[in-house]
């Protein structure tokens, strides 16, 4: 499964200006919302639902919140990269820089996992998590996964 399939150019942020964990979530709905013509509250609100339910920080650095829609027709996926580190209850207790945004339609079951399972093993590379901490810019970031999808 390619990232960039789910993962349009517009829902990349490089540098998330948010300081909290709602905040991280409002930044990148918003993006993806706009990339995907999506509704940015909805949104909101399933990711904050989900949330509620167990932190989708899952240490190391990484929060990958994930959730489902009844609006979706697809898979979408935005990124965001924090600088300065967020506290979002991750599994071993420290900040997240490099987030994850996943939303999947009401009635998917195998698609989002396969992603959920993609990115994790992306994540386990160090290389690859180095190229994302350290890249210029959204275009930079983009074409890390562009590079990667193809090796895939």
């Amino acid at each position: 499964m390619k990232i960039l399939d789910n993962l349009n150019q517009k829902a990349i942020i490089s540098k998330l200006n948010a300081t909290d964990k709602n905040g991280v979530l409002n930044e990148l709905s918003t993006a993806l919302a706009e990339a995907s013509g999506g509704n940015q509250e909805e949104m909101m609100r399933v990711l904050l639902d989900r949330e509620r339910l167990g932190s989708t920080g899952i240490g190391g650095g990484i929060a990958i919140p994930h959730g489902k829609m009844k609006s979706l027709d697809s898979l979408s996926m935005a990124f965001g990269r924090s600088h300065k580190g967020v506290n979002f209850e991750t599994m071993d207790g420290k900040p997240a820089y490099l987030f994850f945004l996943l939303l999947a339609p009401q009635d998917s079951t195998g698609g989002h996992l396969k992603m959920l399972a993609r990115i994790s093993q992306l994540l386990k590379d160090s290389v690859f998590k180095e190229r994302l901490i350290n890249a210029a810019d959204q275009r930079e970031l983009y074409a890390t996964f562009e590079e990667e999808d193809k090796e895939f």
